[in-house]
């Protein structure tokens, strides 16, 4: 199984390699942003895709038309994760998880909940368990290990994690991603940092700080298995063989679906290859943009005119140019229901 995972992991580099610098600067942006919201999604939290887009392309030093600014929160998670991926090859060391908790949580709150930010959680709260529910009626899933050995637990884990002992690097991921969720080292935060130390090790199996592929993508589709696998695991022995084997599987699939994201990279490319001669202004680049990442609904005017802010009157302008030059095309519909997309023959 690691093997068909390596060769799959080499065969999607290769095929990327083949893209211009652009094109693959576009495909790190879309995996990104999956990643971020997919791994948020699966602790049940909802980030705004375009938030979490402009924060990524503004850091990775991206010229984009149309970014939007983002909240403090989703600043956070984009810190966290680039830090991960873009210096995959540096130790990671205690302050540096400080400093992706702290960047989780801004305000030093989780909800109605104060926590312990920029160090490992106490014991003043009780045991630290994972429960589901309702009040009177609740199952405990996992209890971690108290607070008071979280010290020389993590240090063990970032000691074991930083050796560069002969282990396969996809392997050291699935085990780094299980041992930091099973210490359970924050009062919250926890599957989502674990999924980024899981990112980083991807990151270090590849060589390369350009990611291609969401794991937690695969994983939220996946979000009960994953869940049931973990606490089957953490209930165990310490054969952790079936927690790997999911992993990899899990792994696989992620591998196998960044051929949409590719396809859309190669979409756009072609688009964009059509329609070089043709002049267009900076309103149409980034609704043909918004529209080549897969737009929300039905397109109209009166979308068009709030997204790119112009009067209703210069959006159908706009449209109407496009139209006439071939890039874009109306759909069936009334008049009052009109609605356009692009046309990608």
């Amino acid at each position: 199984m690691l093997a068909q995972v390596r060769h799959q992991q080499g065969l999607l580099m290769g095929r990327m390699d083949g893209l211009g610098f652009k094109f693959k600067e576009e495909a790190v942006l879309q995996t990104l942003t999956l990643e971020i919201i997919k791994s948020s999604e699966i602790e049940g939290e909802k980030l705004n895709e375009e938030q979490v887009r402009s924060s990524l392309a503004r850091r990775l030093g991206m010229d984009i038309p149309g970014l939007i600014a983002a909240d403090r929160n989703v600043e956070g998670i984009v810190e966290m994760m680039l830090d991960a991926t873009q210096r995959y090859d540096e130790i990671l060391t205690t302050n540096r998880l400080f400093g992706w908790h702290s960047a989780l949580f801004p305000s030093g709150w989780s909800g109605i909940y104060k926590l312990t930010i920029g160090s490992w959680r106490n014991h003043e709260k009780g045991p630290m368990q994972v429960v589901s529910g309702g009040f009177g009626k609740e199952l405990v899933h996992f209890e971690a290990p108290h607070a008071d050995l979280l010290e020389a637990e993590m240090k063990e884990f970032l000691d074991w994690f930083n050796d560069e002992k002969n282990m396969d690097p996809v392997l050291k991921a699935a085990i780094a991603h299980l041992w930091f969720v099973t210490i359970h080292p924050f009062d919250d935060g926890n599957g989502r940092i674990g999924r980024a130390i899981a990112d980083m090790q991807l990151a270090r199996s590849d060589g390369s700080a350009q990611r291609f592929y969401s794991m937690s993508t695969e994983i939220r589709i996946q979000r009960k298995g994953y869940y049931d696998i973990l606490e089957k695991t953490q209930k165990g022995n310490l054969d952790i063989t079936k927690w790997l084997l999911w992993f990899l599987e899990c792994l696989e699939k992620g591998i196998m679906n960044s051929d949409k994201i590719l396809e859309n990279v190669l979409s756009k490319s072609r688009f964009w290859k059509k329609s070089i001669s043709i002049d267009i202004n900076d309103r149409q680049k980034l609704m043909i943009n918004k529209l080549l990442d897969g737009f929300d609904g039905k397109l109209n005017t009166s979308k068009w005119a709030k997204i790119s802010k112009c009067s209703h009157d210069t959006g159908l302008r706009d449209i109407n140019d496009l139209i006439q030059k071939g890039l874009m095309i109306k759909e069936d519909g009334g008049s009052k229901n009109t609605s356009y997309v692009l046309n990608l023959k």
